[in-house]
């Protein structure tokens, strides 16, 4: 028996890769599913099931695309109610793979459809629980999600979570493995650990929903509380799971187009069209096309995008390193955008040559800063509220990089704005923006929070 992990660190998302005496199956995959097919095939295994935990807000599931490619059998949990064909499975089926076997737990709270799957071994015992959205390491799936789509609250949601937790989870076995879909970083919870994979006993002792010391309406309370704004493209994400999608590699080949520099300028005018500069933040600050929008591929690239730009549909003019074309496009197609105009061939290198116009982001040191801070400046932190609790700037204004858009009414474009963020990568966006949106005195703090703890500046 093999049970693989692929986790990818962008979107925090856990796949998994499953096989046993031929038979293999592959638990919430990406949307390009070359990696599985590739273990199948390095397994000697034909994959015979792909299992949904519940329908993604966060990402774009592989599951359409590998059914085609592989002949299997997508499952989804009780109450799914998908576009097209799948197995529906009922609450306690049970699927064989090779000499294991998978049981269905419809766990739902996150979502209506929400099911667990408990892998038992060729012994028969109880294995691992591959949990999906329903229990993270730590902490459990937010229930806003899904209360638009059904007309639903998300404290009924928070409620039925708590049963499916403790009624169907929790009598599990210390020794099972929890294989979550998401670690930290991911918006589907609030405080996720750091781990991919940790056993059920030490779960219900560090964790809030299994340790008891929250009743039902305690658990209500913790989880509905301070959730945040979930970001705008889980919708569109949500809908393009359970309707369908456009297969990947039709995706790559229509939208892997160089784009001369004349043709690239013509195109950015356009107002429905955004430019996405996805280089590194130090590169971008030295020089971008105006107007553009950095989003970098080093940082969680692919939420970021869909936070900020918000509509899937969005017409997007790639910037990036050369050799970095493809990798954009698919890390774009994880979440939905797939509407690609093209990437400006031969880089920003060819811009530059073309001698045309260049923006540029100013930036100072935190040292620099020190000199400055008792001066009239204005001091922006885009960090989330819940950072700042561990320290801030005194008279430092904070505007979540997630709703600085909606936020500009409370800026000054006469004003000079230092932003920072804990490491530079947000900031570098939030300029950027703020850029596009004709703010000009704008100076990025290098290094942000980090550096600035680090200056000896008074942090309060």
């Amino acid at each position: 028996m093999t049970v693989k992990q692929i986790y990818t660190g962008c979107l925090a998302q856990g796949a998994y890769f499953i096989e046993s005496n031929g038979e293999a199956a592959v638990i919430d995959p990406l949307r390009e599913v070359s990696q599985y097919i590739q273990l199948a095939k390095e397994s000697n295994a034909k994959i015979k099931y792909i299992f949904e935990t519940h329908f993604h807000a966060d990402f774009i599931s592989g599951h359409l695309t590998l059914a085609k490619e592989t002949g299997a059998s997508i499952i989804f949990g009780p109450e799914a109610k998908p576009g097209y064909n799948c197995v529906i499975a009922k609450d306690n089926q049970v699927f064989k793979i090779g000499s294991i076997s998978i049981s269905v737990i419809h766990t739902p709270g996150h979502t209506m459809e929400s099911s667990c799957y408990l892998l038992k071994d060729e012994n028969k015992k109880d294995y691992c629980l591959f949990t999906g959205d329903t229990l993270f390491l730590g902490d459990v799936g937010r229930p806003d999600l899904a209360q638009q789509s059904l007309n639903i609250s998300k404290y009924f949601l928070a409620g039925i979570l708590y049963d499916s937790i403790n009624n169907r989870i929790k009598p599990l076995s210390d020794d099972v493995l929890i294989y979550p879909a998401h670690g930290a970083g991911s918006a589907c919870g609030k405080n996720m650990m750091k781990q991919t994979v940790d056993t059920l006993g030490n779960q219900k002792i560090v964790n809030y929903s299994l340790n008891g010391s929250l009743d039902r309406d305690g658990f209500i309370d913790e989880l509905t509380n301070d959730l945040g704004i979930p970001p705008m493209y889980f919708p569109s994400n949500v809908k393009l799971n359970q309707d369908g999608y456009s297969d990947f590699n039709i995706v790559l080949e229509k939208n892997l187009k160089p784009i001369s520099v004349k043709d690239f300028k013509a195109l950015s005018i356009n107002k429905d069209s955004v430019v996405l500069d996805v280089r590194n933040q130090d590169v971008f600050r030295l020089g971008f096309i105006p107007g553009s929008i950095f989003i970098g591929l080093n940082g969680e690239f692919a939420p970021w995008v869909g936070s900020i730009l918000k509509n899937i549909h969005t017409k997007i003019l790639v910037v990036c390193e050369n050799g970095k074309e493809t990798e954009t496009i698919t890390r774009l197609s994880r979440v939905g955008f797939d509407n690609v105009l093209g990437y400006l061939d031969g880089g920003f290198d060819s811009w530059k040559k073309s001698k045309e116009e260049i923006d540029y982001i100013n930036s100072v040191s935190a040292y620099d800063l020190k000199e400055i801070i008792n001066s009239d400046i204005d001091l922006l932190d885009v960090r989330r509220e819940a950072e700042r609790e561990n320290g801030f700037l005194q008279n430092s204004l904070n505007i979540p990089l997630n709703i600085i858009d909606s936020k500009i009414e409370i800026l000054d474009k006469t004003r000079e704005y230092y932003i920072h963020c804990a490491g530079g990568y947000r900031s570098m966006i939030a300029c950027s923006i703020l850029k596009r949106m004709g703010f000009d005195s704008l100076f990025d703090i290098k290094g942000g929070f980090a550096q600035i703890r680090k200056s000896e500046l008074e942090i309060v």
